[in-house]
């Protein structure tokens, strides 16, 4: 069995490693989805964008990883998370995250705010 590290992007210009994940079976790049995601907290990464369209190919599986994403404290992230990822899945996967899209879309925190997650939130609620 490979060892995760082993195959994960590098640094942030590591296309070749991405490259080389999209090459695996669908089995083999499961346990690495939760890593992936990490790739994505900044879309400016050169990885990222090519990052995105291997977790795309995931819809349901990467559902309980991205609740992870939005049940952390990195805003940030959750915005990149947000805006590129999950208003792209599709709407079967997308309902899973109603219960956060409402709460941030109707009672958002500071931080939420400043982040204007509270407008991704409503955007993605109106495609469910």
């Amino acid at each position: 069995m490979e060892i995760i590290g082993d195959v994960l992007p590098r640094h942030k210009y590591d296309n070749a490693r991405v490259e080389m994940i999209k090459n695996l079976d669908r089995d083999k790049i499961l346990p690495l989805l939760p890593n992936l995601l990490e790739w994505i907290q900044d879309m400016n990464w050169p990885v990222a964008p090519s990052i995105l369209e291997l977790l795309l190919t995931f819809p349901k599986e990467i559902v309980p990883h991205v609740q992870d994403v939005l049940s952390s404290d990195d805003e940030n992230w959750k915005w990149f998370v947000l805006h590129f990822l999950v208003i792209e899945l599709p709407g079967k996967s997308r309902v899973q995250f109603r219960e956060y899209l409402t709460r941030v879309a109707e009672t958002p925190t500071h931080n939420e705010l400043a982040e204007e997650l509270d407008k991704i939130a409503k955007e993605i609620l109106d495609t469910i």
